[in-house]
């Protein structure tokens, strides 16, 4: 996304190139297979303070997409070590929380934990959890930063991920021209990133008007997203249904299916990962 590509906790691509929120083998199918703890999401610390959990042992979500490892980056208030883990007290501007590290005496990950100090900044990598109704973050790597131009990268890719699980991939700046229509009273009117295109959608679904209700309505909501290589993520997909059932959410089974069977017809297709689709055409 930017020269900090190749900062170590993001891998090849982090969490924009993980696998698919419906299991990762080659289609979305086996809801009952977790995804969350094999991607790394970044979030700000806010983000996390309003995560929710429907029960003790459930996945923890933020917007109604489960969340595993995330990873952010904060400024360090004060450092508290003790005999067998040390706590960073943290803040990046949305939020406070705590980041536990443990300690371990073989450590052979390079975690340079003498060098955080207060007042520097930090990368943390980590999961969320909560005991005795405090929220921390317990960081499997810590690793000090060495410019402010990070936590302000990271919270705009904080942001940027957000919206694109929320509202899907935007438009390719090649294709921003395309997103003008004039009106009937000649005023031109400028199609979103993610803005719906009705002309283009009502124009390619007649001939997926014999499918089932549910998978109608999948690929009518891929149709209408703008044009990508990356295709709509399956969370945006998910938003949609529900928002066409009011706000009702549908089973996570129920949308694997309907992919699955899509995708066995022939009909959609992943794209850059096993968690973005598009429309055979």
């Amino acid at each position: 996304m930017s020269g900090f590509g190749e900062n170590p906790f993001y891998g090849n691509g982090g969490y924009l190139s993980q696998n698919s929120p419906f299991g990762s083998g080659g289609s979305p199918g086996g809801g009952q297979r977790k995804y969350a703890s094999h991607t790394m999401r970044p979030v700000t610390l806010k983000q996390l303070t309003e995560a929710t959990q429907a029960h003790s042992d459930a996945e923890w979500m933020i917007r109604d997409v489960e969340v595993g490892q995330v990873t952010t980056v904060a400024h360090v208030i004060s450092v508290q070590p003790q005999t067998t883990n040390n706590i960073y007290f943290l803040n990046d501007g949305t939020a406070n929380m705590e980041a536990r590290q443990w300690v371990n005496a073989n450590d052979d990950e390079g975690n340079n934990t003498e060098e955080i100090k207060e007042g520097t900044y930090v990368r943390v990598l980590g999961t969320l959890k909560v005991f005795g109704n405090k929220r921390y973050i317990t960081a499997t790597h810590i690793k000090p930063d060495r410019s402010v131009d990070e936590l302000l990268f990271h919270i705009l890719e904080a942001a940027t991920v957000a919206l694109i699980l929320e509202r899907g991939s935007p438009r390719r700046p090649s294709e921003g021209a395309s997103g003008l229509t004039s009106g009937a009273n000649g005023n031109a009117g400028a199609h979103s990133a993610y803005t719906a295109q009705s002309t283009t959608t009502a124009a390619s679904t007649t001939q997926f008007s014999h499918l089932p209700p549910l998978q109608r309505q999948i690929v009518t909501f891929i149709l209408s997203q703008p044009r990508s290589e990356e295709g709509v993520h399956v969370a945006a997909i998910a938003r949609h249904i529900a928002a066409n059932n009011g706000g009702a959410q549908k089973e996570a089974n129920s949308i694997s299916e309907a992919l699955d069977g899509l995708m066995d017809q022939g009909h959609v297709y992943t794209t850059i990962d096993e968690s973005h689709f598009s429309v055979s055409e």
